[in-house]
């Protein structure tokens, strides 16, 4: 009786071979996407924004889980967009531009005065060791405080208070962000600033023309600069 012997062979395939797709996106988020990366491209790499990791950071957040639902498809507009309680979400080329003057690395501890969406704060917590924000308004804060929870970046630190009187008790930081214009600068933020931090803040009249401030610390002296005019939303805290 004969018999066939069937021998089946078991191909292995080299690893270098195994398939690198993507995940795959819904249509809406590779939309999104794409308009994140046309938003770095022309908004803010071409008015000279060129660090690595704000570029990133502006490309990786997405900035329409920031803002009302009736304004998702201006998300990635070149402006300012209305978030309730008299505030804004800051347009996204003054995001970055903040950021980079900040100079922010992987050991930076931030203070945000004025964390409004909750936008600004996750785009430096992209960069930045820790993230520690403050709201004045309830509202804004607890709305900023769940998105960042929804989208679980676990290195921001949220609190609902006066920003004039910055965060005391998690002093010094390496770096001030604040994102609406007092009349002057608050002198406890710069006490919390540590040696050789940097603060950026608008200041100037809500009336009048406010200027883009840089703030250094160093040897003991505080030394500032205007970098730009500018037009934020007036400071409330202070009083």
């Amino acid at each position: 009786m004969n018999r066939t012997i069937v021998l089946l062979a078991l191909i292995v395939w080299p690893a270098s071979w195994k398939s690198e797709a993507a995940p795959i996106r819904p249509p809406e988020q590779e939309e999104f996407a794409r308009q994140r990366d046309a938003m770095v491209t022309r908004q803010i790499a071409r008015r000279g924004v060129d660090d690595p990791g704000v570029l990133a950071a502006m490309r990786a957040i997405p900035r329409h889980r920031f803002v009302p639902t009736d304004e998702v498809r201006r998300a990635y507009n070149d402006s300012p967009l209305p978030i309730g309680y008299g505030q804004t979400i800051s347009q996204p080329f003054i995001v970055a531009y903040m950021c980079q003057m900040a100079r922010l690395d992987s050991t930076s501890r931030v203070l945000e005065v004025g964390t409004g969406s909750g936008y600004h704060a996750s785009v430096m917590a992209q960069i930045a060791d820790t993230v520690y924000t403050m709201e004045i308004v309830p509202q804004l804060a607890d709305r900023a405080r769940k998105t960042i929870a929804s989208l679980r970046y676990n290195n921001i630190v949220t609190r609902m208070a006066d920003g004039y009187y910055g965060w005391p008790d998690a002093a010094p930081f390496d770096a001030i962000v604040v994102t609406a214009a007092p009349e002057h600068i608050p002198p406890p933020l710069v006490q919390q600033l540590a040696e050789g931090g940097r603060m950026v803040i608008p200041v100037g009249h809500p009336f009048l023309t406010q200027y883009l401030v840089l703030v250094e610390k160093r040897d003991g002296r505080v030394r500032s600069q205007q970098l730009m005019p500018v037009r934020f939303v007036p400071f409330t805290g202070g009083h």
